[in-house]
């Protein structure tokens, strides 16, 4: 009886639809809705699509009363399958120190969020829908490990990762070459239903020379380049077939458009941890270092708008470099001002205050969340490194052990972008892919631990269910 019940509604629904619009937005209404029924169904397959899609068209949009990227959609409807599923009693909810500080985190930003609402009362935002979004972009570190629970599961969403990341670089630096002028992009990413394409303007017309890409601001690009480079990397070195040539066209592309977004604090990040694993004696570390140099003095010798800008990146009259250190001056005054940050109303710099924001992490999180907040995000890194951190160098490689490198990799590098920029604080999409990232590796560090691997301690790591 339920179901002809449904089935009624359903052809009610999409009649009055026909009637008020056309063939094609009730097709793609139907889609949708299947697709929705089968991530509710099957929650895995709803963890897949997201990581295909934020790696590929983070900002797109969809308008569900509100206004939200179709990635943050999908993860919602992800964890709408996984309550269902818990209810039923089909999954358990393992946790370890690292993602029970994560929770310690997402509780005290209530605080903050509350104060921010107070403190900016009379601005313009959506403070609970922006802590919403956050909390959600946060909580993959304690989504992955209720839906993947195996290898097989693990690679399925590595490729998916990865296979958004190919798209998204065919796309970029296709057009890039194309047109060498980043307002090209600008038409796709109104095709593609991005927000605010004010904002796009003024960032390609600022950056014109810099490569675009459906992350928008080439820093952006730049940052979410050094997460998945080292795993594409480590990940094919290990593989056969299609998967290898997967990861290693994701390595191509992705060092090509590194140096096109010029994003000085990702190739300095990234060139650090490179180095950093050298010291462990990781194999090929010393070859892709000496291989990256070589196509970077290539292109950068065969490229002349590449030589202007990496002409001026790192000198101290930089207008960049300059505004940096205006907001390092100025930070001290935003703290006094808000000592239990502005919350998530709006993002810095504060409407009608004359105040700067802040290009650092670690800074942001004080920003937005006070010092506490700072200290809670340092907690769960720590735990994180203190668990998967390498005790030993060495040179033997295995499909897991080249998991666990490449996405311990890619989180230092991100973390140390950190210290050039603030994006993976407060950045939707970007930092779910940042956690997302961080329970991949957490994963593979406890199996690598499970098996006695050296590298690891020899305390085995003990989960509990909640």
């Amino acid at each position: 009886m339920a179901g002809v019940l449904l089935a009624l509604l359903c052809a009610v629904f999409f009649s009055v639809l026909l009637a008020f619009s056309s063939a094609a937005v009730m097709l793609a209404a139907i889609v949708a809705l299947v697709l929705a029924l089968n991530v509710l169904r099957f929650p895995f397959m709803g963890l897949i699509l997201f990581g295909f899609v934020a790696t590929f068209i983070p900002y797109t949009t969809v308008n569900i009363g509100i206004r939200v990227t179709i990635s943050e959609a999908v993860l919602g409807m992800v964890w709408l399958g996984v309550f269902w599923q818990m209810m039923q009693g089909r999954l358990a909810w393992p946790l370890g120190k690292t993602e029970q500080r994560l929770r310690y985190l997402m509780f005290y930003s209530a605080l903050p969020f509350l104060a921010g609402q107070f403190m900016m009362g009379g601005a313009e935002g959506n403070g609970p829908v922006n802590w919403a979004r956050w909390l959600l972009n946060l909580s993959l570190l304690l989504l992955f490990p209720v839906l993947v629970d195996n290898g097989l599961r693990r690679d399925q969403l590595i490729v998916s990762l990865l296979l958004g990341t190919l798209v998204m670089l065919l796309l970029s630096v296709g057009m890039f070459l194309k047109d060498h002028d980043a307002n090209t992009f600008i038409v796709i990413l109104e095709k593609l239903k991005y927000a605010h394409p004010e904002a796009v303007k003024d960032i390609f017309s600022a950056n014109f020379s810099r490569m675009a890409s459906p992350w928008v601001h080439p820093n952006l690009t730049g940052g979410v380049l050094v997460l998945f480079l080292p795993l594409a990397f480590f990940y094919a070195l290990m593989q056969q077939g299609w998967r290898r040539l997967l990861g290693f066209s994701v390595v191509l592309l992705g060092a090509a458009g590194l140096l096109f977004s010029s994003s000085r604090g990702a190739i300095v990040s990234l060139a650090l941890v490179l180095m950093g694993l050298a010291s462990y004696r990781v194999p090929y570390a010393g070859r892709v270092m000496g291989v990256a140099l070589a196509l970077g003095v290539a292109l950068v010798l065969f490229y002349p708008p590449l030589q202007a800008r990496l002409a001026t990146t790192f000198s101290s009259s930089n207008a960049s470099t300059e505004i940096r250190m205006d907001e390092y001056r100025r930070f001290p005054e935003a703290m006094a001002r808000f000592p239990l940050g502005i919350g998530f109303k709006v993002d810095p710099p504060p409407p009608g205050t004359n105040l700067l924001g802040i290009s650092n992490l670690w800074l942001n999180f004080i920003y937005k969340l006070g010092i506490p907040g700072m200290l809670l995000f340092i907690a769960v890194t720590t735990a994180w490194w203190r668990e998967c951190r390498p005790r030993t160098s060495f040179r033997e490689m295995s499909q897991e052990r080249g998991i666990w490198i490449g996405s311990g990799a890619g989180l230092l590098a991100a973390l140390l972008t950190g210290l050039f920029d603030h994006y993976y604080s407060f950045t939707m999409v970007l930092i779910a892919l940042f956690w997302l990232v961080m329970a991949i590796n957490l994963q593979s560090a406890r199996s690598l631990r499970q098996a006695h691997d050296p590298l690891l301690c020899d305390e085995p790591y003990r989960k509990t269910e909640v």
